[in-house]
């Protein structure tokens, strides 16, 4: 858990909380230093203040929402509003929480966010083995998977590549077990996952 808050207080009465929770906390005083200090190479799970100098805590969700890897937020804030609820809500927070909250309300909250991190870490273990498989795969047989992920049948496959039938389904089985596909649905819901993350980093 990163706790990003610029009251020293608060920090460590949250890291007092989580600590009985059994769950470690990392805490930081602004946006800049948690974006210095920590490596968004996996789902993360952090607790941040909505006003905190410079960097705002809302600019900061904005920010993280645009890398590969999107954390899973929780805002807090002693102002709250609903406009503000709204705004947090809209840049990808989770869940927002006013201050001062009760600590049972909070670690529920907190309990929801880590189940949601341990979904994204299976769901990127997941894609890390379809990106593997797919650049294992021959540069023929990457354009056979493509083509078989358009749903179009090996025969008028094997005529648009310039190759006999036999060869296409020689490819086909290829791919499959390289991919570790069960059926050609399945292998198209593989190709769509490898494109929607290529476009994702793209943007």
């Amino acid at each position: 858990m990163h706790v990003i808050d610029d009251e020293a207080d608060v920090c460590e009465a949250l890291k007092v909380l989580l600590h009985t929770a059994g769950m470690e906390a990392r805490t930081y005083a602004s946006a800049e230093e948690f974006l210095a200090e920590v490596r968004l190479s996996t789902p993360l799970c952090l607790l941040v203040d909505v006003r905190l100098p410079g960097m705002s805590g809302l600019d900061l969700v904005r920010q993280l929402q645009q890398g590969p890897v999107r954390p899973v937020v929780v805002m807090i804030t002693g102002h709250g509003d609903v406009p503000l609820a709204v705004k947090a809500m809209r840049a990808g927070a989770l869940h927002f929480l006013e201050k001062p909250f009760e600590p049972a309300e909070l670690l529920q909250t907190l309990e929801e966010a880590h189940q949601r991190v341990s979904e994204m870490a299976a769901e990127e273990a997941t894609f890390a083995a379809i990106e593997a498989s797919y650049r294992s795969l021959t540069p023929r047989e990457q354009e056979v998977m493509a083509l078989l992920a358009e749903g179009m049948p090996t025969k008028l496959l094997a005529t648009k590549l310039g190759i006999s039938t036999r060869t296409a389904e020689h490819h086909r089985a290829a791919v499959l077990k390289k991919m570790g596909a069960r059926t050609v649905s399945h292998l198209a819901r593989m190709s769509m996952s490898l494109q929607s993350r290529n476009t994702l980093i793209r943007s």
